[in-house]
């Protein structure tokens, strides 16, 4: 069986190190099993993508298509154009996907017209915000694969609602890859080379709905700033933050360290070391609750409610007051990071499981 493994976006690469090393135990165990990677390319700085590969054991892809830098669409077609020529010379039994990116969209809309089976990973969320390029992705996704792999149940009761189960599509609750991830690197943390702070908080920005609105992104670097006047803050920035930052001519405060992007393991590092994570990442709002750190989300929504219902997260948008509220009260937050929300981290060994046994 030959499975043909889409990723481009550094949450993919750390999730696909997780369920590649599982195919390959699969593999010395017995299973007839090949997996071949296409890396889209759509995370092109060697800091967002090629340190993934080379500390993280994850195979080298085989096919690179140095996809990048383009508008949704454009960059979509593209990645559905080169796609669709890689499976047409590998014949592949499956095209595995992961998440809500373009390349993830590409990849399922390519195999989908080849008829050939697709599986993803981290299917059934929902933010109920179709403003957001990810919603639209991962919808359409859903829509067109032949198996859905569901992180939480909450996941699956989003499907349900839709209607999935009057569908012929197969669903399963597998737990979280990024447990799998976090269980199988944390012995691998390495500190990164800069000076970390003996106590800071942790801080990503990324997404375009705050990167792209001027007003919101200098409401959020204003509440940061304001914090770091009395605990410094760690930023590993994104390549397109930075270029708006520098754009909008935002001030960035003194105690405010702004690295690059760090590797997996420097990040993990990071997580273990800080706090506190203010973020508005989907994947690093979870990996807080793994290394038992309050999360404040720069977003209006998440696809995680779970993390919300459970008090480990809150919502704050990109508003300064909401912002500094959050900072306020999570100081004093009482929460059990014990209690199982995304699986037993073997993740990974089902959703392999599941393809071999949907395959025979």
């Amino acid at each position: 069986m030959k499975i043909v493994t889409v990723i481009g976006a550094r949450p993919q690469f750390i999730k696909a190190a997780a369920v590649s090393d599982a195919i390959l135990r699969s593999a010395i165990s017995g299973s007839d099993i090949e997996e071949v990677i296409i890396h889209t390319g759509q995370h092109y700085d060697p800091n967002m993508s090629d340190v993934f590969f080379n500390e993280m054991n994850l195979p080298k892809p085989k096919y690179f298509l140095n996809i990048n830098g383009l508008s949704h669409g454009a960059m979509t077609g593209q990645m559905l154009e080169e796609v669709e020529k890689v499976l047409l010379e590998e014949k592949p039994d499956w095209v595995l996907v992961y998440g809500d990116t373009n390349s993830t969209l590409a990849g399922a809309l390519a195999a989908s017209k080849l008829h050939i089976k697709i599986a993803h990973v981290e299917a059934g969320l929902r933010s109920f915000n179709m403003r957001m390029p990810e919603e639209v992705n991962r919808i359409l996704t859903d829509r067109v694969s032949t198996l859905l792999l569901c992180p939480t149940q909450t996941a699956v009761d989003n499907l349900v609602k839709e209607g999935y189960n009057n569908l012929n599509i197969d669903v399963e609750v597998t737990g979280d890859v990024m447990l799998d991830a976090s269980n199988l690197f944390v012995k691998h943390a390495r500190k990164p080379s800069f000076d970390v702070p003996e106590s800071f908080i942790l801080s990503t920005i990324h997404r375009a709905e705050n990167t792209d609105d001027k007003k919101k992104l200098s409401e959020i670097f204003r509440a940061i700033n304001h914090i770091a006047k009395t605990t410094s803050v760690v930023l590993p920035l994104h390549p397109r933050t930075k270029n708006y930052v520098s754009k909008y001519d935002i001030m960035i405060g003194e105690n405010v360290h702004i690295i690059d992007p760090v590797g997996y393991l420097e990040m993990i590092y990071l997580l273990q070391h800080c706090h506190m994570v203010f973020t508005d990442s989907g994947g690093l709002q979870k990996e807080a609750y793994f290394f038992k750190r309050f999360c404040v989300t720069l977003r209006e929504e998440t696809e995680w409610v779970e993390l919300i219902e459970h008090g480990a997260n809150t919502l704050v948008g990109s508003d300064y007051v909401k912002i500094m509220e959050a900072y306020h009260k999570s100081k004093n937050a009482m929460v059990d990071f014990e209690k199982n929300l995304y699986g037993n981290g073997d993740a990974s060994d089902k959703i392999v499981s599941t393809i071999i046994n949907l395959s025979n």
